[in-house]
C-alpha cells in the first residue's frame, strides 16, 4: 500500500510541483512542474509575483493529478513574508524580504521591546526582515489578517485561513513557551490581535480543495491539503537521512540554515549575541540555528557576469575554482551589506580590497573564495551549535541544492575537521511528503522513523576531512 501526494516547495529563486509515492519501503519523488520565482520591483519596492507562483501550482498540480489520483498536497516556502487579507481578498502584494523598507520596522520595535527582551520572548535570530519587523511598517486594520506565503496558497486552495506553527514561529510573535500567539507582545506592539489566524501543527488536515478549484484540476475527487513543516527548512529537518544524534545540519540553498535539532530552545545572553535562533521543527522540535547567506552569494555573482556577458557554466566554473593552487584568502560571508540583490561579484571584490585583500578579476578565482567563504562561516556555526547548545557534534549533513556542490561539500569537511555527508537533493520536498504520509497514515513513528526511510531510500555522498588541509 502507498499514497500518492503532491508537495509544492516554493523557494526563493524557483519554485516545483513534485510528486511522490511512500510507502513501508517506498520513498519516490520526480518532478511534474519547475518555474522560476523572480521577484518584481515596482514604484514601491521589491515584491513576490504570488499571482504567477499560484498560477504554476496550480498548473503543476493539474499536471500530476492528470496520471494520478492525488491524496493529498502540502505546501512550503520560505519565511516571514505574507499577504494581507480582508473580506478574502489579497490587499497589495506581497513585499520581498529583501526590499529596504524594514529599517524604519526595526526601529519602531526596538523603541517599544528592546532587543534583549525581544530575544527572551521569542528566541529568534535578530534579522531585520522578521515579520515583527515588517508590520511596523503596515498600516494595519481589525478587518485583516496576515497570511504566510504557504498559507496565503493554502488559502486560495481551500478556503481555510490557518498559520502553521513552524513557518509562525518565524515571525517573532509566538510565545516561545507555549507556542501560541503572543498576546501580551503583539499588544504591545499595537497589532490588532484579529490579525493573526488559527494555529495548527504540521500534520492537520486542512481541508478538501474547494469544488472551483478541483474542477480546474479535471481531478473526480479533491484531494485534502495537509499542513506540513511549510518553514522550507522544517521540512528539509524532517529529511535529514541522520542515523546517530550528533549530527548538525546544513539546509544549503539560497540561504545556509546551520544548526541541531533540540528537545528545548537555548535563550541565553550567548546565543543571542552569537545571532543564534530556535525556531519551531516538526513534532515540536526546535530547529536551533543560525542563517548563513548560502548559495546565494555564487547564484548573484554568476547574474553579475552574465549581465557583463560571460557565459557561465557552473559546474565547469566550479572545476576551474577547485583547481587553483595555494591558500584562498576568505571574508565574512555573514556581513549584511551582501544581503540586497545585485552586482555581488563587485560588493565582494570591494569588501575584500576594504579589509586588505586582493582578488583578481577571475570568475573562477572569486567563485573558490566564495566557497571557502561559506564553507569557513558553516563550519563556524556548527561550531558554535555545539558550544551554545551543549550537544555533541560529530558528523555534518548537508541537503539541500548545496549538496551537488563537491568543491562546497568538501570545504566544509576540511575547515569543521568533521566528515559530511550530502544529500538528498530534494530534502525539503521529501520532508513534505513524509509529513502528508504520516497523517494519512500511511507512514507511522516519529521522526526517527521517517528519517530511517529517508536513509534507506537514498544514497549520499561522503566527504572525509583532509587534515593537513584542516584550518
Amino acid at each position: 500500500m502507498t499514497v500518492t501526494v503532491a508537495a509544492v516547495d516554493l523557494g526563493a529563486t524557483s519554485g516545483r510541483v513534485m510528486l511522490g509515492r511512500v510507502g513501508h519501503d517506498e520513498l519516490t519523488l520526480h518532478a511534474v512542474a519547475r518555474f522560476p520565482n523572480t521577484p518584481v520591483r515596482t514604484i514601491d519596492g521589491l515584491h513576490w509575483n504570488v499571482l504567477e507562483l499560484y498560477r504554476s501550482v496550480v498548473a503543476g498540480l493539474t499536471t500530476a493529478a492528470r496520471d494520478f489520483a492525488l491524496d493529498s498536497i502540502g505546501i512550503d516556502s520560505w519565511a516571514v513574508d505574507y499577504a494581507l487579507v480582508r473580506n478574502g481578498r489579497m490587499l497589495g502584494v506581497p513585499y520581498h524580504y529583501r526590499d529596504e523598507r524594514t529599517a524604519l520596522g526595526v526601529e519602531r520595535v526596538h523603541a517599544t521591546v528592546p532587543a534583549d527582551e525581544l530575544y527572551r520572548e521569542t528566541g529568534l535570530q535578530h534579522l531585520p526582515f522578521n515579520t515583527l519587523f515588517q508590520l511596523a511598517v503596515e498600516e494595519l486594520d481589525p478587518r485583516d489578517r496576515m497570511l504566510l506565503v504557504p498559507d496565503l496558497l493554502t488559502y486560495w486552495l481551500t478556503g481555510e485561513q490557518i498559520a502553521e506553527r513552524t513557518n509562525a514561529s518565524t515571525t517573532g510573535l509566538l510565545d516561545l513557551g507555549t507556542r501560541e500567539w503572543n498576546a501580551s507582545l503583539i499588544a504591545r506592539l499595537g497589532y490588532p490581535r484579529e490579525l493573526f489566524p488559527r494555529l495548527v501543527d504540521a500534520g492537520t488536515a486542512v481541508g478538501p480543495l474547494l469544488p472551483s478549484v478541483a474542477a480546474e484540476l479535471g481531478g473526480t475527487g479533491a484531494p485534502v491539503v495537509t499542513a506540513i513543516g511549510s518553514h522550507d527548512t522544517a521540512s528539509a529537518v524532517v529529511a535529514v537521512p541522520a542515523v546517530t544524534d550528533d549530527s548538525a545540519y546544513i539546509s544549503c540553498g539560497t540561504w545556509g540554515l546551520v544548526g541541531v535539532e533540540l528537545e528545548h530552545p537555548v535563550v541565553t545572553d550567548a546565543s543571542r549575541i552569537a545571532n543564534f535562533t530556535n525556531e519551531g521543527g516538526v513534532d515540536g522540535r526546535i530547529r536551533f540555528l543560525h542563517n548563513v547567506m548560502g548559495l546565494w552569494l555564487l547564484t548573484e555573482s554568476v547574474r553579475e557576469w552574465e549581465r557583463a556577458g560571460d557565459r557561465i557554466d557552473l559546474p565547469a566554473l566550479l572545476q576551474r575554482a577547485a583547481a587553483i593552487p595555494g591558500d584562498i584568502p576568505v571574508f565574512d560571508a555573514n556581513d549584511p551589506e551582501f544581503l540586497p540583490p545585485g552586482s555581488m561579484a563587485t560588493r565582494i571584490r570591494n569588501h575584500c580590497a576594504s579589509h586588505g585583500i586582493a582578488l583578481p578579476d577571475d570568475p573562477a578565482y572569486v567563485a573558490r573564495v566564495i566557497v571557502e567563504s561559506l564553507a569557513g562561516a558553516f563550519a563556524d556555526a556548527v561550531r558554535k551549535a555545539a558550544e551554545l547548545s551543549g550537544r555533541g557534534v560529530g558528523v555534518i549533513h548537508i541537503v539541500g541544492g548545496g549538496s551537488q556542490n563537491a568543491l562546497l561539500c568538501q570545504a566544509v569537511a576540511d575547515r569543521s575537521g568533521l566528515p559530511v555527508h550530502a544529500g538528498p537533493v530534494e530534502a525539503t520536498a521529501l520532508g513534505n511528503l513524509l509529513v502528508q504520509a504520516r497523517a494519512l497514515g500511511e507512514l507511522r513513528g516519529d521522526l526517527t522513523t521517517l528519517r530511517a526511510l529517508v536513509a534507506k531510500t537514498h544514497s549520499l555522498s561522503t566527504y572525509a576531512p583532509r587534515i593537513a588541509a584542516a584550518r
